[in-house]
């Protein structure tokens, strides 16, 4: 048996803020800082949870790769689609993730674009954390 979910982070990097949203009631339209912890409340679902961390952490790892390359991302959004898988003496087990991501980045060109989220992606905390699960990435300038 799978459980999946997906999370959205949108936000402006230069201040750090976005918003998270996702299906869950608890989380749905609320905007939350990037430290902000996400409580498992009632109606939440540990996969949209991990979701949110992790669309949120992808999209603040990549602000930080852009701007060591010398660019700077007007806007980010970033989708974190989560796999669960049960298995028996495991319990819940993340087992795949895939981030797709679309920025607004002035004077960049696709390839190094994409090159730049590889990069993030790998130096993201949570997708090193998550280092068991399979985690792919779609990369995309608007």
């Amino acid at each position: 048996m799978n459980r999946k979910a997906s999370a959205v982070w949108h936000g402006d990097l230069k201040s750090g803020r976005g918003q998270i949203s996702t299906e869950s009631t608890v989380l749905k339209d609320a905007k939350y800082s990037f430290a902000t912890r996400f409580e498992n409340g009632p109606g939440t679902n540990p996969e949209e949870l991990i979701g949110a961390a992790h669309a949120g952490c992808f999209s603040m790892a990549l602000s930080a790769e852009l701007s060591k390359a010398g660019f700077t991302a007007d806007t980010v959004a970033t989708t974190a689609t989560v796999t669960l898988e049960n298995h028996p003496q495991t319990s819940w087990t993340v087992t795949r993730i895939h981030l797709d991501t679309t920025a607004k980045v002035p004077a960049i060109t696709p390839a190094k674009f994409a090159e730049i989220a590889a990069g993030a992606k790998a130096g993201c905390p949570i997708s090193r954390l998550l280092k068991a699960a399979e985690i792919t990435l779609d990369a995309k300038l608007v």
